[in-house]
C-alpha cells in the first residue's frame, strides 16, 4: 500500500448521463482526463468501471458532490453519494467526496482556451471536470 502522498487516485465527476473520468497523482498534484463513462440515471457500466480500476490500481477515489451554491444537497447529491458507497463496496477503496461547485464552469472555460468550441465535447467537459475535482481536493489535503 503507497502511503499518502505518493497515492494513484481516481476522480469522478458524478452525472446521471455520463461520469467524468480523471487519473491523478498525489505526489505531483496532477491529473490527467480519461475516458467519462455513459450512464444511465447515473449508473455506469460496472464492467467498464472495473476495467478502469484494474488499469490504474488507485489507492483512493474521489467523487465530485454536486452542491447548491448555498452548499446544501440537491436530489443529485444523493445519487453521488450512492455511487462512492458503491465504488467503496465493489473495488474496497477508500472514497473520499469533494465540493465540486463550478467545477463544470471552470472546466469549459478550460477547454475552450485550449481549442474554443471545438473543445467543448460533453464528455471532455466531464472529465477535465473530474480532474478539477482532484486538484481541488489535493488543495485541501496540504
Amino acid at each position: 500500500m503507497k502511503s499518502q502522498g505518493q497515492r494513484t487516485v481516481l476522480a469522478f465527476d458524478f452525472g446521471t448521463k455520463s461520469i467524468g473520468v480523471a487519473v491523478g497523482q498525489e505526489i505531483t498534484g496532477t491529473a490527467s482526463p480519461l475516458d467519462a463513462l455513459k450512464a444511465v440515471d447515473g449508473i455506469p457500466n460496472w464492467d467498464i468501471v472495473a476495467k478502469v480500476f484494474a488499469e490504474w490500481a488507485p489507492q483512493l477515489a474521489v467523487v465530485g458532490l454536486p452542491l447548491n451554491m448555498d452548499g446544501t444537497n440537491q436530489q443529485v447529491t444523493f445519487a453521488a453519494k450512492k455511487f462512492a458507497n458503491r465504488l467503496n463496496a465493489k473495488y474496497k477503496v477508500q472514497v473520499e467526496t469533494c465540493d465540486e461547485r463550478l467545477t463544470t464552469v471552470d472546466a469549459k472555460a478550460r477547454l475552450f482556451e485550449l481549442g474554443g468550441y471545438k473543445k467543448l465535447d460533453k464528455q471532455k467537459v466531464d472529465s477535465v471536470s473530474a480532474c478539477l475535482i482532484f486538484e481541488s481536493w489535493i488543495e485541501g489535503q496540504y
